[in-house]
């Protein structure tokens, strides 16, 4: 029987390297796979199948076509896409951590250079909870299980 699972895909409008070097640094993101523009076995546009047609932004062969990271033990994916801006809406990530301590520093790092919606703090379902949206224009919600 196939399982099936949701796995989050994000667009950063040419910023995907920069955003996986901040999560390596400061969430422990291991990079699964990557692969630019310029590495494709196909052009944008020449398959009926994959990215709708259309061309590419100049100098975007080092932009990031396709990639796969992992953070804890959610995989995640994403792409620099096609040269059109971020898309609004319709995503956040949720990142659990063990404890307060790490996620404070979870969502420091990620407040660096993004806006803060709902500071850390106490609520009714998680000792530590807290939204920003980080530098990327990806909104989290960083947060701790409950405990009893």
């Amino acid at each position: 029987m196939n399982q099936s699972y949701v796995q989050p895909y994000l667009f950063f409008a040419g910023d995907c390297e920069a955003a996986l070097a901040h999560y390596q640094k400061h969430l422990g993101a291991e990079i699964l796979m990557k692969m630019t523009f310029g590495e494709s076995p196909e052009a944008p546009g020449e398959s009926s199948e994959g990215c709708a047609g259309g061309e590419l932004p100049p100098n975007w062969s080092d932009k990031i076509m396709h990639c796969a990271f992992r953070i804890g033990s959610s995989v995640l994916m994403g792409s620099d896409g096609m040269g059109e801006e971020k898309p609004s809406g319709g995503h956040c990530m949720s990142l659990t951590l063990p404890d307060a301590a790490e996620a404070r520093h979870a969502f420091d790092a990620l407040a660096e250079g993004g806006e803060v919606s709902m500071p850390l703090g106490e609520t009714f379902w998680s000792p530590c909870f807290g939204m920003v949206t980080d530098a990327f224009g990806i909104s989290w919600m960083v947060t701790t299980p409950e405990t009893k």
